[in-house]
């Protein structure tokens, strides 16, 4: 079942009352809108990958698969471009000589981890693979798999270049990390002038004891993007978008 909002706001992820920030608004235009989702990996969104004691509490309360599948279903009903930009380790990456908090959480669990570029022993049903059940979105000869981002956002990848050489000036994102890659990718975007909105329950995070990681994206994204909005409103959106 989806979460309420409107139920939990007494909760720290419910909408402020009144907002000191003005409202805006992005309006979809299906020519120039791409789904962008994130890392739409096992290791983040299934019981059975290595970051989920970290993440699984946020990817069940904000029913972030079931959600994804849907966001997936619209945008290919649309017809509007679809983008995955996934999260990759090759053995070459374990030799990095310094690394920050999360990149040694994630190298020393070994999450989205592959033997290299190329290898594909092993990579069928692993970590680093895409979800089963997202895959019959992914691998329909239509949606763009991006080169692998390596720390945080799109900067490394060729996520930008494939948006531009189709015309696409709006990016409707989703997945995971909320407040690591999700968020690196919203800043990078909009400083190179992208409209950004954010699927506010189509990404999670850590809730750990070092701090909220979704609290902290959802601040930021307030701030930040051009909309945040919920799953239902996002195909709503593409549903009445021309």
């Amino acid at each position: 079942m989806k979460p309420d909002y409107s139920a939990r706001s007494a909760e720290l992820y419910a909408d402020t009352a009144n907002p000191v920030l003005p409202k805006v608004d992005m309006v979809l235009d299906l020519k120039r809108v791409a789904l962008v989702v994130i890392d739409p990996q096992v290791d983040v969104m299934s019981p059975q990958g290595k970051a989920w004691p970290a993440v699984g509490e946020s990817v069940t309360e904000n029913n972030l698969v079931p959600n994804l599948i849907e966001l997936f279903a619209a945008a290919k009903k649309a017809g509007v471009v679809v983008a995955v930009s996934p999260h990759y380790y090759y053995c070459w990456d374990h030799h990095w000589r310094w690394q920050a908090p999360l990149e040694k959480f994630q190298h020393d669990a070994g999450v989205f981890d592959r033997r290299g570029p190329y290898a594909v022993e092993g990579f069928r049903g692993s970590g680093a693979d895409f979800l089963e059940a997202f895959k019959p979105y992914i691998e329909d000869g239509e949606t763009i798999v991006c080169s692998p981002h390596k720390l945080y956002g799109p900067q490394a990848n060729d996520l930008k270049l494939q948006l531009g050489k189709r015309g696409i000036s709006q990016v409707i994102l989703a997945g995971m990390l909320a407040n690591m890659c999700v968020e690196s990718h919203m800043r990078d975007l909009l400083e190179a002038g992208f409209e950004v909105a954010v699927v506010r329950d189509a990404v999670a995070a850590p809730k750990l004891p070092d701090g909220d990681g979704y609290l902290a994206a959802l601040i930021n994204y307030r701030y930040m993007a051009n909309g945040v909005w919920s799953a239902d409103e996002t195909v709503r959106r593409l549903a009445g978008a021309s």
